[in-house]
């Protein structure tokens, strides 16, 4: 056996080692890079804040400040090359989710004679964006709102609300009666 394949057969079972670790514990199979490297670890790694976790096939450009208790799902883009994201406590980010700080259609429309547009964004705290929405440049989002999932957020969402669709609209309101929530939609 060459050194080659030495090392891909100890990456094999190194993987292997891992994925049954993630069977037996949370009843989940998972790709080599997250089943080998821990979200918990990358989160304190880029600062966030405790208890917070990101996927490795997650990507993070920029100043991305995030606050304690966060989950950021799998295949994820926080880009903030151009101002800053900032997510709050207690949200979760779902697989698929793009947050930008910047657009470029006037920089393409213009022949690139124009700049990037650019704007930080901010989400509060205690909110749920849905799989694979995309939140624009300068958005701003309350806490404990809703993001239907597949939606295109360019506009604010002010806290309590819930919002779906491309571009996103408000379709309901969130309610607290103690501990107790409820989701109300518009008919």
């Amino acid at each position: 056996m060459n050194e080659n394949e030495s090392f891909i057969l100890k990456l094999k079972k190194c993987y292997l080692a891992a994925d049954m670790k993630m069977q037996e514990r949370f009843k989940r199979s998972l790709p080599f890079a997250e089943a080998v490297f821990d979200r918990w670890e990358r989160a304190e790694m880029l600062g966030f804040g405790k208890g917070s976790s990101i996927y490795n096939s997650s990507l993070v450009f920029g100043a991305v400040k995030v606050g304690e208790n966060v989950w950021i799902g799998p295949f994820t883009i926080l880009d903030a090359h151009a101002e800053t994201i900032e997510i709050g406590d207690c949200c979760s980010i779902s697989s698929g989710v793009h947050i930008y700080t910047h657009d470029s259609v006037i920089h393409a429309l213009s022949g690139r004679k124009k700049p990037l547009q650019s704007s930080p964004v901010s989400i509060g705290e205690c909110s749920y964006i849905g799989a694979q929405s995309i939140i624009g440049a300068g958005v701003s989002i309350g806490s404990h709102c809703v993001v239907g999932a597949n939606s295109f957020v360019n506009r604010d969402v002010p806290s309590n609300t819930i919002v779906a669709g491309s571009p996103a609209r408000k379709i309901g309101v969130v309610e607290f009666d103690g501990e107790d929530i409820t989701l109300k939609y518009h008919e």
